[in-house]
């Protein structure tokens, strides 16, 4: 039958999500319901909630597991991870199997991610990942074999994201070496070094939207990379000197401080949609973090973890007001005192919800939502869901839905 990965990639059939809202019943239990249109037919579709148990677990890593990501194909669903055990990982959700391994790496890898810019200009499956051997290696699923080699970092490479822009073309990277560089997947080359930290560049973000108002004069004058993906694109980087920087792709400028936190950044990412202007963080000071770009000032901080905060994320489908209309209004955060929170961001008050991860997971390094498409090879579409992967100190991946 041969690995299932190698197929042709194809994209899944999309539907217009248009209305959605967000629910707390009695205290307890965590709705998130999608009404969806497909043609004339009206689904409506249950997410990500409390009731939520593990599914499937993913052993095989041993040591952290740093970094996950996902990739949902016709032919099944796929997880690549990155451990300090020097490996890169593929796993096929749907078979329940370790795929390949990619041992190329001299030290702990830190970051593992799909590349998209592969998978729409060249059809081919391939992961991106980054260590602390000072490279960014790309790798062909397919034919098992390293396609590129990014060096450039004078230390251990901490994060790396694809831009959401131009297919994933372009890619940013932090560093211990206090930097963060932006490197064309095309060409190969560093397209910029942005400094200004004083310590470990630990994490990275691409806004997925333009969020300034730069005029073209403005670029004109002052662009030193040229035009990426359109004038307005940001890079946001969190480091072990305690603050977060926001860089402005076309003209390379810093135009954002954030102070607050009290220890290292661990995680930064991106609002979307309505909370384009936003970020949200975690620190080794235990908090979780929302800071408003316009005004360069702290929204909102959540307290209630009792370890260092891994991974943040804004959790999906989420709507504010309780009714159809309005914007995301949770958000999500993994720490290493092994538990996984859903804070409501109108408020600073105890956790909306509270995963707790086994016992042997020793704490949580990482987690991503994954929207789940039941029946892929069904002509009856029959609704999706929203699945939560999570990887742990252990090595082991998890999945809740």
């Amino acid at each position: 039958m041969g690995n299932p990965i190698s197929k042709k990639a194809s994209s899944t059939q999309q539907s217009v999500v248009s209305h959605a809202f967000f629910a707390l019943f009695n205290d307890k239990y965590l709705f998130v319901v999608l009404f969806m249109f497909q043609g004339t037919k009206l689904f409506m579709l249950d997410v990500f909630r409390s009731s939520s148990n593990l599914l499937k677990t993913f052993t095989g890593h041993n040591g952290y597991l740093n970094s996950i990501d996902c990739l949902t194909l016709d032919c099944g669903q796929f997880i690549c991870s990155g451990s300090a055990d020097k490996t890169v990982r593929i796993w096929n959700v749907d078979i329940n199997k370790q795929i390949q391994s990619f041992n190329g790496h001299s030290n702990y890898v830190y970051c593992a991610k799909f590349s998209q810019y592969y998978h729409y200009n060249n059809h081919r499956i391939v992961v991106c990942s980054s260590a602390n051997d000072k490279t960014i290696r790309f790798w062909d699923i397919k034919d098992n074999q390293q396609l590129q080699v990014f060096n450039g970092h004078q230390y251990g490479i901490c994060s790396i994201e694809f831009s959401p822009f131009n297919g994933g073309r372009y890619l940013c990277s932090g560093s211990f070496d206090n930097t963060t560089h932006l490197w064309d997947v095309e060409t190969s080359k560093s397209l910029h070094i942005f400094r200004g930290h004083s310590d470990t560049v630990r994490c990275v973000d691409i806004s997925p939207l333009q969020s300034n108002n730069n005029s073209k004069s403005d670029y004109d004058k002052n662009s030193k990379i040229g035009l990426i993906g359109g004038n307005g694109y940001t890079i946001c980087s969190g480091s072990f000197d305690k603050t977060i920087c926001v860089w402005d792709i076309e003209t390379t400028r810093q135009f954002i401080t954030f102070r607050g936190h009290e220890d290292w950044i661990r995680s930064v990412k991106y609002g979307s949609n309505e909370l384009i202007n936003t970020i949200l963080s975690g620190s080794n000071d235990s908090s979780v973090r929302l800071w408003d770009i316009r005004s360069g000032q702290q929204i909102q901080m959540f307290n209630g973890h009792t370890n260092v905060v891994n991974a943040v994320e804004f959790s999906p489908f989420v709507v504010s007001n309780i009714k159809i209309g309005g914007h995301s209004n949770v958000i999500c955060s993994g720490s290493i005192d092994n538990t996984i929170r859903f804070w409501d961001i109108r408020s600073n008050k105890i956790a909306l919800h509270i995963i707790n991860g086994d016992d042997e997971n020793d704490g949580i390094m990482c987690l991503k939502f994954v929207q789940i498409i039941k029946n892929r090879k069904s002509n009856n579409y029959s609704g999706c869901d929203i699945n939560l992967y999570y990887g742990s100190k252990d090595g082991s991946i998890h999945i809740w839905g």
